[in-house]
């Protein structure tokens, strides 16, 4: 009978051992699973984070270059009058040398046309190379180019952009005098800067 009750204990506390390890499984397993604290608050921050830099992104100024913009009326006027006080520099017969005179005319506003240009780099100047009417076509049309290439070079030492210079020669084609003495003759020899035609 001792025995039996001993057995009868056992079985008793084998079963209240299982029964509560089963319900200690239900318990677990019926809990709901807690939500992701980090993920439920990351998404929020997230959002506040990027609103504003939407926001941000849509009310900044689109930047326009400025690199396709000519000038306004009187900026174009200046550049006129400036490139008219810059007469002609001439050169002695036969030679592609900038004279001191032709250097002092280069100078008396380059600094200013330059400060001018910087602001619009699409436009352009062009430096036209002259020769009296001595010598043949061809030869002329080459010392022409000499001599206008070297107006650019200076042009581009005082700081002007060689990209908004171009050269031409025109040889003896386009004087500004027709007599055929030494005075008319010197009166060929020079550059002539113009603006070059811009495209619309």
């Amino acid at each position: 009978m001792k025995h039996f009750s001993h057995s009868l204990g056992l079985v008793a506390l084998a079963a209240i051992s299982v029964i509560g390890s089963a319900c200690a499984k239900k318990t677990a397993a019926a809990a709901p699973p807690a939500p992701p604290a980090p993920v439920a608050q990351s998404r929020p921050a997230t959002a506040a984070a990027t609103t504003p830099q939407r926001a941000a992104t849509a009310s900044a100024p689109t930047p326009v270059s400025n690199g396709a913009r000519q000038p306004n009326g009187a900026t174009r006027a200046r550049i006129e009058e400036l490139l008219a006080k810059i007469e002609d520099a001439y050169f002695d017969y036969n030679a592609a040398t900038l004279r001191s005179d032709a250097l002092k005319t280069l100078q008396a506003d380059a600094t200013e046309l330059r400060d001018i240009l910087k602001d619009y780099p699409t436009f352009k100047l062009t430096i036209e190379g002259h020769c009296d009417e001595r010598g043949s076509a061809e030869y002329n049309i080459g010392l022409g180019d000499r001599r206008a290439e070297v107006a650019k070079d200076y042009l581009v030492q005082v700081g002007i952009p060689v990209a908004q210079l171009g050269v031409v020669s025109y040889g003896k084609e386009r004087p500004v005098c027709q007599d055929h003495d030494e005075a008319c003759w010197q009166r060929n020899r020079r550059i002539h800067i113009v603006t070059m035609a811009q495209s619309r």
